[in-house]
């Protein structure tokens, strides 16, 4: 591992989602030379989890290595999305520099604002690269002022603002100092990483001090601890110290000692202040916490990230269908896995209530939760889940709420329905551009349950056209109540399996979630009611049968095609009195008891 600290360099790459921070990436991998030239190297090779490559997003922060002129490049990639904006916050303090990505076309979005934020708040000087620069429509110069007025507005110091910027695109490969400037490799953005970006602070002459950013889980060699060394030397089979959240100082040895290389963890015999390493021994660990010299141990400062903004309550599956489908079903099983969550999952808060079959989950919105939630069912859990909420908190003895920056890019056509929607969810615009190719780009202050359930609305609203996007901005007085309009729902009357007889006598009813041949039960909502009030029928029932031929015999029935509803949709769906019933198999929505019907 190298010792030399001027041939080391710590980077965090940041950005708005969508902005091309993984495709980025991929052009520095591949062109640092790490691949064999007939190595199969896939697309958006640092998104490994199913789900990320399912989603097209990164959720979990990475971390690579490359060498590039005798210099190694430590290189973390992170999240673009609001909801993990706590995957950003604790891998910033173990760089020296970030790497601001910002889409020419676009221009800095709400994420980017609080990617940024963070970065300056850690003293980092970041260096911007406009992506995207060979789209059509797209202005580089004004993408970099739009940036420097972000800057301004975050209270950036001078040095800050007098940031280095280069203009390039991660998918075709190339960057350069100026849009004059012909390049084909991604050389001037490597030099500009060695030139700008500081080489680590730490002495090696000091006691041991690695903090703990990430964690991540091996079969083989149990948890494994992710950390940057800020001062001190740690070798591998040494005696070392973990100190705790709350002081208390436990001891250990050092199992294994990885570095990282490429898209590889290799072993290592030691490693020196400002090296990023993988180490094993220690199993009850938490982010934050410190591994320090035996002799002399002394912690570095906790990891703080902001607090959650929303919650849901995860209950133990109740429903007639219990237990059919699932391969963990207990409360002491879904407890132990919610536990566990919270040693990788900082943004994450579990709280135990009265009941001991439900526990409130709190995080950073609708996504955040989500991804948990698909994550576990894949896993083999089956649980019920209830409407999200928000978290309010009093300040100044004033109950507040979160608000948060909401920025629309829609058809011009769709302007006056979203401004619309958003009005009635006590939004407050902030500002509108036009752009040439038609679109609209909108920029709200919304409290945060005004967006629980809009983004279905949007989609709707705009025929699928639209872009949104959000980020937490502050907590503010509570602005007053407001209705979601929503009609009532169409709740199943008895057990049974549904028939294409009753879906198409009930089809003038609403709109159906199921197909005939669906396994339902009393209390399962099945659609959606055209009017406000719920009702509650009978799709089980079955056509009698007679020995006299109907003179329509030969005629060919249709339904109308179902709505599908996923996870997402089904989050955004819910009500109050609700629960989103979640197996490894289905996703049910069911109505609780002591909701009042109509009967048909």
């Amino acid at each position: 591992m190298i010792s030399n600290q001027q041939s080391l360099r710590n980077i965090a790459i940041v950005a708005h989602v969508d902005h091309g921070k993984t495709t980025l990436v991929d052009a520095l991998l591949n062109q640092s030379g790490i691949f064999r030239d007939n190595e199969f190297v896939p697309t958006c090779v640092m998104d490994s989890n199913d789900l990320e490559r399912e989603r097209g997003i990164t959720i979990l922060s990475k971390n690579t290595a490359i060498t590039y002129n005798e210099t190694r490049i430590n290189i973390v990639d992170t999240p673009g999305h609001a909801d993990f904006g706590g995957e950003v916050e604790r891998v910033l303090g173990m760089v020296d520099g970030c790497l601001l990505i910002v889409d020419a076309n676009e221009g800095p979005m709400p994420q980017t604002r609080f990617v940024l934020k963070k970065a300056l708040e850690q003293g980092l000087r970041p260096i911007v690269f406009v992506n995207k620069i060979d789209r059509a429509r797209v202005d580089p110069e004004e993408a970099v002022d739009k940036v420097l007025d972000l800057f301004l507005e975050l209270g950036a110091d001078d040095d800050q603002c007098d940031f280095p910027y280069l203009f390039g695109s991660g998918l075709g490969g190339f960057a350069k100092p100026d849009m004059a400037t012909d390049s084909e490799n991604m050389k001037p953005l490597f030099d500009s990483i060695i030139r700008h970006v500081p080489p680590p602070i730490g002495d090696q002459n000091k006691p041991l001090q690695l903090q703990i950013t990430s964690l991540d889980y091996s079969d083989f060699l149990g948890r494994i601890i992710i950390g940057r060394v800020h001062n001190g030397v740690i070798k591998s089979g040494q005696r070392a110290s973990l100190i705790k959240e709350d002081g208390k100082v436990k001891q250990g040895r050092i199992s294994k000692l990885m570095g990282f290389e490429g898209l590889q963890r290799i072993d290592i015999n030691e490693a020196y202040a400002g090296n990023i390493v993988a180490v094993s021994g220690f199993d009850d660990v938490n982010i934050g916490e410190t591994i320090a010299c035996p002799d002399e141990p002394k912690a570095l400062p906790l990891i703080k990230v902001d607090e959650p903004t929303l919650q849901m309550t995860f209950v133990v599956n109740d429903s007639p269908f219990a237990g059919k489908e699932g391969k963990f079903v207990t409360s002491r099983q879904l407890r132990e896995r919610l536990f566990k969550e919270l040693l990788t999952n900082v943004a994450l808060r579990v709280e135990e209530t009265d009941s001991p079959d439900r526990f409130a989950v709190c995080g950073r919105g609708e996504l955040h939760l989500g991804i948990l939630i698909e994550t576990m069912r894949r896993e083999g859990y089956e649980f019920q889940v209830s409407q999200p909420q928000v978290i309010f908190r009093t300040i100044d003895e004033q109950l507040c709420e979160p608000l948060e920056t909401l920025v629309l890019d829609v058809p011009e056509e769709s302007v006056g329905t979203c401004i619309e929607k958003l009005g009635t969810r006590k939004s407050e615009m902030q500002n509108m551009l036009n752009t040439n190719d038609g679109r609209t780009q909108l920029e709200f202050l919304i409290p945060s349950r005004g967006l629980i359930g809009f983004r279905g609305e949007f989609i709707r609203a705009t025929r699928g056209e639209g872009i949104m996007s959000h980020s937490f901005f502050e907590y503010r007085p509570k602005l007053g109540e407001f209705e979601a309009r929503r009609n009532g729902v169409l709740i199943s009357f008895e057990e049974g399996v549904s028939t294409f007889y009753s879906l198409k006598n009930a089809e003038d009813r609403g709109q159906f979630f199921i197909s005939p041949g669906t396994k339902v039960y009393k209390g399962m909502i099945i659609g959606e009611h055209n009017r406000p009030q719920d009702l509650e029928i009978n799709i089980c029932k079955t056509k009698q049968l007679t020995n006299m031929r109907s003179a329509g015999a030969e005629e060919l029935d249709t339904l109308q095609s179902p709505i599908e509803i996923t996870l997402e949709r089904a989050l955004e769906y819910i009500g109050p009195g609700e629960m989103l019933e979640v197996t490894p198999e289905s996703i049910r929505l069911r109505k609780l008891k002591d909701k009042k019907k109509v009967k048909r």
